[in-house]
């Protein structure tokens, strides 16, 4: 796994496409329990080299119910993008993750990680990879009906402060599937 993560680290596949120098973010261990694949890390990540150091890791956080320490241990988390670098910025956000990192990268990490319980896809880019047909026709979709993809998937929208209307939108989600969502990281933790 050093020699795989050391690898992706290392990564300019895509260098002719990024606003800055490739800077691939990725946390994972053999011991992983919880594979967690978002979309793509923004600029403060980038920066910091920090996976979800930022106001959605945050929130993140609170809606698996660990603390900084819990979430940072890769013996608990893998913290895998969709795309490992910052794509860039777009007209309403950053831009979609590059598309070359999960066909490269994904299937060898996740063949390192044998004790990973369960799969949480945030937002519609690792739900559409990892669920292919079985995905819904919107992400209010996927997420509403969780428990099809349950033990395997959880799909969550992402935990971004732009999707603040969304959760406003759709209570249900923090009434039905966060406290779903806390319950199995504990009982796996």
């Amino acid at each position: 796994m050093k020699k795989l993560l050391s690898e992706i680290q290392a990564c300019t596949l895509c260098k002719n496409h990024l606003p800055f120098a490739p800077n691939p973010i990725v946390s994972a261990h053999k011991h992983s329990k919880v594979r967690i694949i978002g979309q793509a890390p923004g600029t403060s990540v980038h920066k910091t080299g920090i996976p979800w150091n930022d106001p959605s890791g945050r929130l993140l956080r609170s809606w698996l119910g660990v603390d900084e320490q819990q979430f940072y241990d890769p013996k608990n988390f893998a913290l895998i993008p969709m795309g490992f670098c910052y794509p860039g910025k777009g007209k309403s956000g950053d831009l979609p993750p590059r598309p070359e990192c999960a066909p490269l990268w994904h299937s060898q990490l996740n063949s390192n990680m044998p004790e990973v319980q369960l799969t949480i896809l945030i937002g519609q880019y690792a739900q559409k990879y990892y669920l292919q047909r079985n995905v819904r026709k919107t992400l209010t979709e996927t997420v509403k009906n969780y428990e099809q993809y349950l033990p395997s998937y959880l799909p969550i929208p992402h935990p971004s402060p732009r999707n603040r209307f969304w959760l406003k939108k759709n209570p249900w989600f923090e009434i039905e599937i966060l406290p779903r969502l806390e319950e199995l990281i504990k009982e796996i933790l």
